[in-house]
């Protein structure tokens, strides 16, 4: 147990950083609702997740090949340290200069005539990411906890307060609804049919002041190319780029293609883009799920790379995959069920509440994710990293081909499936070769069970609408208190022991 101990605080302290970041994060969701059109969230969904398909580019899969080759290859851990950061440098400004270059192409492209420094912010907001990738890899592999969650949460302060002075203060001033005395100054400068334009400036900014605060902690910075120690690790790492980007596919795709999959007119009143909006503000209620699957990656990844010399390590292995599937199902059935009183507090414009039905497909599919995650250690731990991108290339083409076929008939529940059937399929895949390569005795009756009771639970408490919000209120968490209990029953055994054995010490 001491492991899991010690694997638990590393995930409370990354979980403390990502919840609250997210939290704060997440009151952007009203912002946006309240301040912007359904079109400006369109096209924040449309812009971000091509970031988030760029981003695997940029960095193609090193984080992990750095944990990889600074722990188990038997190479100095500040020689791979300093390949690493400026092999990943090196492509990051080669290919950002490249996006800024053709930013008025990549407008006219993808429909946004006349916007084309929206891709140059947006070949900023890569190449910064990209250094700031490794450094932050860096303090992960040396149990610097603390500083990566504080440099993360200064990042996300930056990024809100930004959010706030342009599109809220700023608006406010130039309307001369506050300090009237600074509206001609701020007429000069204030851009009023700008929306998804200052979420990518103030991005941009926030990474920009972020970069020296992170170089510090991790330093020293030294170029260093070598053959001899980047040689081995591209071919470990290759198989991890096509699995980012099969994976990426997987995780925004949905929401970037569904304004191109839905036809026009399918929901009243609302365009193609304008239903991309909906679609993903609904896609961010599943934030409360993909937090906690973020903070157990941050601090999963390195803790199974140092278990490799432990002979008990895939007992280790499988129960913190027991405990994640009870942690993560309790907290799906508490979303689900009090979701009417979350889109009440975070949507501030009528409209978004239609898309609320497909939230706990979302935060099961983002369950199966982590699961996927902890599955995936057996390929990394077996240096068999091409499973990666053949199990994730099946996940995209899943994804791909239920956002063609039933998005435009489905219309939201269509997006929201494929992202659980491409999870859960990831998912089987994984544990059937995996089983084969490194043998780790998951509780898979218990789980499966786990997993369909939760689900059932969480729509039908979703469900039930008795027109009384405070009645609704009570019946919805006497599920909550009805799996718990479920639970109780289930991990009784579990429980008493563990309670027999911290009562002995």
């Amino acid at each position: 147990m001491g492991q899991l101990k010690k694997l638990a605080s590393q995930s409370a302290i990354y979980g403390i950083s990502s919840i609250l970041g997210k939290t704060i994060n997440f009151l952007l969701i009203p912002l946006y609702t309240g301040y912007l059109a359904k079109e400006d969230l369109g096209s924040f969904t449309m812009i971000y997740a091509l970031i988030a398909f760029l981003n695997v580019i940029f960095t193609f899969g090193m984080e992990t090949t750095y944990f990889r080759f600074a722990t188990g290859k038997g190479l100095p851990a500040d020689r791979v340290y300093y390949n690493t950061q400026s092999l990943v440098g090196l492509i990051a400004l080669t290919l950002g200069s490249s996006i800024y270059l053709l930013s008025g192409t990549l407008a006219d492209l993808l429909n946004y005539p006349g916007k084309e420094h929206l891709f140059k912010w947006v070949a900023l907001i890569l190449t910064i990411d990209a250094f700031l990738a490794i450094p932050y890899a860096k303090l992960r592999m040396e149990g610097k906890a603390l500083a990566f969650a504080m440099i993360k949460l200064l990042n996300i302060v930056l990024n809100v307060g930004l959010n706030l002075l342009f599109i809220v203060v700023a608006y406010h001033i130039y309307m001369e609804d506050w300090l009237p005395s600074l509206s001609p100054w701020i007429s000069t400068v204030y851009q009023p049919e700008w929306g998804v334009d200052y979420i990518l400036l103030a991005n941009v900014i926030a990474n920009a002041l972020i970069l020296p605060v992170i170089w510090y902690h991790s330093r020293p910075i030294k170029v260093r190319l070598e053959r001899s120690i980047l040689k081995p690790m591209w071919s470990y790492t290759y198989p991890l780029m096509f699995m980012g980007l099969a994976g990426v596919i997987n995780e925004v795709f949905s929401r970037g293609l569904f304004e191109y999959a839905i036809p026009e007119g399918f929901y009243d009143g609302l365009s193609k883009r304008e239903a991309g909006g909906v679609f993903g503000a609904n896609f961010k209620l599943a934030i409360f799920m993909n937090l906690i699957i973020q903070a157990f990656k941050y601090a999963a990844e390195p803790f199974f790379f140092q278990q490799t010399a432990n002979k008990d390590s895939p007992l280790v292995f499988a129960k913190v995959m027991h405990w994640f599937i009870i942690f993560c199902t309790f907290l799906m059935v508490v979303v689900s069920v009090n979701l009417d009183l979350i889109a009440r507090l975070f949507f501030q414009s009528p409209g978004y509440e239609t898309g609320l039905v497909m939230v706990p497909m979302l935060l099961l599919g983002y369950l199966f994710l982590g699961i996927y995650y902890n599955l995936s250690i057996w390929f990394k731990l077996t240096d068999r990293t091409s499973y990666s991108f053949y199990i994730t290339a099946i996940g995209a083409v899943i994804t791909i081909a239920i956002i063609l076929t039933l998005v435009p008939v489905w219309g939201f529940m269509g997006g929201a499936l494929s992202t659980l059937g491409s999870y859960f399929v990831m998912s089987v895949i994984c544990y059937v070769i995996g089983q084969k390569y490194y043998r780790i005795p998951y509780n898979l009756k218990k789980g499966i069970w786990l997993l369909v009771i939760s689900f059932g639970i969480s729509y039908l408490g979703f469900w039930i609408d008795t027109g009384n919000s405070w009645i609704n209120f009570v019946i919805h968490n006497s599920f909550v208190v009805l799996y718990g209990m479920i639970l109780f029953l289930m991990e009784k055994k579990e429980l008493t022991s563990l309670l027999s054995r911290k009562n002995q010490r």
